[in-house]
C-alpha cells in the first residue's frame, strides 16, 4: 500500500532525497492486546542526514479492530478488582 503523505523536504537538514526502511520482529507495532501478530513500522529516512522524518503502519485498521474487540477490558494501572480500603 502506498502511503498518502508526501514528504518533499527534510525538516532537519533540507534534504530532498529519501529512502524507505522498516522495523519488524520485536520492533513491530501491535494492538493493545499484544497478541502474536503485529505490523511492520515503516520509516521515511532522509538520505542526507539519516533522520527519520515520518513513520507509519500500512494497515492501521488492523490495530484498531483489535482494540475495539477488547475495548471493555481494563488495561494499565491497577487491576479492576483492586480496592485499597479492603486490602490487608
Amino acid at each position: 500500500m502506498a502511503h498518502p503523505i508526501q514528504i518533499n523536504q527534510c525538516p532537519f537538514c533540507g534534504g530532498t532525497e529519501f529512502v524507505k526502511g522498516y522495523q519488524g520482529g520485536y520492533g513491530a507495532v501491535a494492538g493493545i492486546t499484544g497478541l502474536l501478530t503485529g505490523q511492520w513500522l515503516y520509516h521515511v529516512i532522509c538520505r542526507n542526514c539519516g533522520s527519520v522524518v515520518h513513520s507509519y503502519v500500512d494497515n492501521p485498521e488492523k490495530l484498531l479492530n483489535r482494540c475495539d474487540r477488547r475495548k471493555n477490558r481494563p488495561y494499565g494501572g491497577e487491576p479492576a478488582s483492586y480496592n485499597p480500603e479492603k486490602s490487608s
